[in-house]
């Protein structure tokens, strides 16, 4: 019976209630000063200011990525081939949304659209040029995936055109799909360094 006693009264305790004499004071608070507050490092922090965590933050960038596209598609330069050449005017549907994730600190940035571009050329066919107009869509295509960038041709003045020279001016026109990569690489560059 003796040892049952010893062993209850040497068992561990989770609380200690009473204040020992030989246990350390308790610190006192202080007030800091401004130059202890400049010898504490400051946290680098991505996004806004009340996300000092940096948990989750969304910042929508349609409006930056959509003119910052057509701007770089828009500077394109012609393409000469050998039976004629080209321009892009303009384009015409930009379509789709572009976004900054802010994810535990760490930045993250991505995009989906589609386009279609508007071009004019002239090409020459049977021994006399014309004038070729139509557009070039790209189908959707996303972050990280412009190796897969597709372009459909679609010819506006085509009834005086046989079906050989269709051919021949759409696989032209298809040769600015090098170009245009270069620029959507360009795009996603800016938008990872913005």
């Amino acid at each position: 019976m003796e040892t049952e006693v010893a062993e209850k009264q040497s068992s561990y305790r989770y609380w200690i209630r009473e204040t020992r004499q030989d246990a350390a004071p308790l610190p006192v608070p202080r007030k800091l000063t401004e130059e202890d507050m400049s010898k504490q490092p400051q946290p680098s922090v991505l996004g806004s200011v009340w996300n000092q965590a940096g948990t989750w933050e969304e910042k929508n960038l349609n409006s930056w990525a959509s003119s910052r596209i057509k701007e770089l598609l828009t500077s394109l330069s012609s393409l000469e081939f050998s039976s004629g050449k080209a321009d892009i005017t303009e384009v015409t549907k930009c379509s789709g949304e572009a976004f900054q994730v802010t994810v535990r600190n760490k930045k993250r940035v991505g995009y989906t659209y589609e386009l279609t571009l508007k071009f004019k050329g002239e090409w020459k066919v049977t021994e006399e040029k014309k004038k070729v107009k139509g557009h070039l869509d790209i189908p959707e295509f996303s972050f990280g995936e412009l190796e897969d960038l597709e372009v459909d041709v679609r010819l506006s003045d085509d009834k005086d055109l046989i079906q050989e020279e269709k051919q021949q001016i759409a696989k032209d026109v298809k040769l600015f799909l090098s170009p245009i990569r270069q620029k959507l690489q360009q795009f996603e560059q800016d938008l990872k360094d913005r």
